[in-house]
């Protein structure tokens, strides 16, 4: 059982924005923490800034929560994975996703067209790509074809690699073709009575090993979680309109999407997040801990090293 930290954690930066995730990372180490995972943004890369960090904190996990597949092509994530790979010293994982037609559509101008197909042709790709180092890949949606031969880099053993799967055939493939998925705003109860049992499912039918459930919670250490309750309904309304997201909230039972959010003291926060485990999280990241006060992140983080130093 693995307890990690989704980054960035907060939106006030005043020097080298780089420079002050990676000493979040030092912070979320010192704290006990086990991993850090970077989400994907527009003005800064998650797969560049997990890397630097397995590089720059010895002994610390990373991640990206996640890398939308459009329009990155498997050849190319392939060879950063395996860069960051090396870079921490076998302490990557790779989290993908398909993201949104709204997002893929206008703002890459990708036609976001038969998504599960091609999810399955990517997956198909990439594994191909990150165990042998070759592919020669023609598909519906997909065409890959190395030809400089084997890509091996020293040091850089296959990353895992998840999916931000959450309707039920992507979690189908996933469950065939990844190592493991991880949903946000899943509750425990979504989890526990739809996505472990799904995903579970098709990974015994394509005779793979039981795969990891890496759940993201948003949560936070906090006295003012009335206030933080309403931040969170507002911040996280958009979720509410997107397919998939709408979908997995109805399957846990909850209307707005900032009510997934665990708020509250530290017993509160830690009795909701070990309904997760319950629930068959094998792995726990919490986001938006930096929603708060700098006091509510730090409290936040030391509950989760405590945590990480029980499992």
């Amino acid at each position: 059982m693995s307890w990690g930290i989704a980054l960035p954690a907060g939106d006030e930066h005043t020097g080298n924005l780089v420079t002050e995730l990676i000493d979040q990372v030092r912070q979320a180490a010192d704290a006990g923490i086990g991993s850090v995972w970077f989400s994907q943004q527009q003005h800064v890369d998650a797969v560049t800034l997990a890397a630097l960090a397995g590089q720059a904190v010895p002994g610390i996990g990373t991640g990206t929560s996640v890398v939308p597949i459009y329009p990155r092509h498997p050849i190319i994530l392939a060879a950063q994975a395996r860069t960051a790979q090396a870079a921490s010293g076998g302490r990557f994982q790779l989290g993908l996703g398909l993201s949104s037609k709204a997002m893929v559509e206008e703002s890459y101008g990708v036609p976001f067209e038969r998504p599960i197909r091609h999810l399955r042709e990517y997956l198909t790709v990439l594994r191909t790509l990150l165990t042998e180092g070759t592919v020669d890949f023609d598909g519906e949606t997909l065409r890959a074809r190395t030809i400089f031969g084997p890509a091996v880099v020293p040091g850089a053993e296959p990353a895992p690699v998840l999916v931000a799967a959450m309707g039920p055939q992507a979690l189908r493939v996933t469950g065939e073709l990844a190592d493991g998925t991880l949903p946000f705003l899943a509750t425990s109860r979504a989890l526990a009575e739809y996505v472990v049992p799904t995903i579970g499912a098709a990974a015994e039918a394509a005779g793979r090993p039981a795969p990891r459930v890496v759940a993201m919670v948003p949560a936070l250490v906090t006295a003012d979680a009335e206030a933080l309750r309403r931040r969170a309904r507002e911040q996280f309304a958009f979720y509410e309109r997107i397919p998939s997201y709408r979908d997995i909230l109805d399957r846990g039972g909850v209307e707005h999407a900032g009510d997934v959010m665990a708020l509250g003291d530290e017993e509160t926060v830690a009795a909701e997040l070990r309904r997760y485990t319950e629930a068959g999280a094998t792995d726990l990241i919490v986001s938006q801990s930096g929603m708060g006060s700098e006091e509510d992140r730090l409290r936040t983080w030391r509950l989760l090293g405590e945590l990480s130093a029980q499992a």
